[in-house]
């Protein structure tokens, strides 16, 4: 069963000659007494890459079923690869390291993440939008340090390297965003 053109939103993913599009731009134009005319614009979820599509009103298009279950990440396998665990059916499995990319730099053992599912395939990674982790390599503080918005490097629990304030020290806790990296503030604050 498909779904007219009218009927997409933003953030639906479509089904087309077997790959995963997910919307990122819906327009629908009506110019004067002609036909309504769909623009949208795509990403594909398999390679990264980015299309723009016309449609009209009365095209169907496939809207794929997908499945986002609450996952635990376990433990990193000696080949690389990270292993989660469903919540619910305690079913186990692995993603490989280019599949889940820089994100697990965020996640330390034992953090429930959200994984989205394509029928039995994983397609995504959902993290929390903050993450607390706590610095286990950084220059000592100095007093009067808080004055200034100067960022020194840092490095977490995880191995990731951070910009965090001059103030912060070794053995502080703090949150990190995980959308791009940016240090929110200590955890204990």
């Amino acid at each position: 069963m498909g779904t007219r053109a009218t009927e997409l939103r933003k953030g639906m993913v479509i089904e087309k000659d077997g790959e995963l599009l997910l919307v990122t731009e819906f327009h629908h134009h009506t110019p004067g007494n002609l036909r309504a005319i769909i623009n949208i614009k795509t990403k594909n979820l398999g390679t990264g890459q980015a299309n723009a599509m016309r449609l009209s009103s009365g095209d169907v298009l496939e809207v794929a079923y997908l499945d986002r279950k609450n996952c635990e990440y376990l433990y990193r396998e000696g080949d690389g690869s990270y292993v989660f665990m469903d919540t619910q059916t305690y079913e186990q499995f692995p993603l490989s390291e280019e599949f889940v990319g820089d994100k697990m730099g965020y996640v330390r053992e034992n953090t429930a993440v959200e994984v989205t599912f394509h029928n039995t395939t994983p397609i995504g990674v959902e993290l929390p939008a903050t993450v607390t982790l706590t610095v286990t390599e950084a220059e000592p503080a100095v007093k009067g340090n808080t004055a200034t918005n100067v960022k020194k490097d840092a490095v977490v629990e995880t191995g990731m390297a951070v910009k965090v304030p001059l103030h912060v020290g070794e053995g502080d806790v703090i949150k990190i965003r995980t959308s791009d990296g940016e240090f929110q503030g200590r955890a204990n604050d």
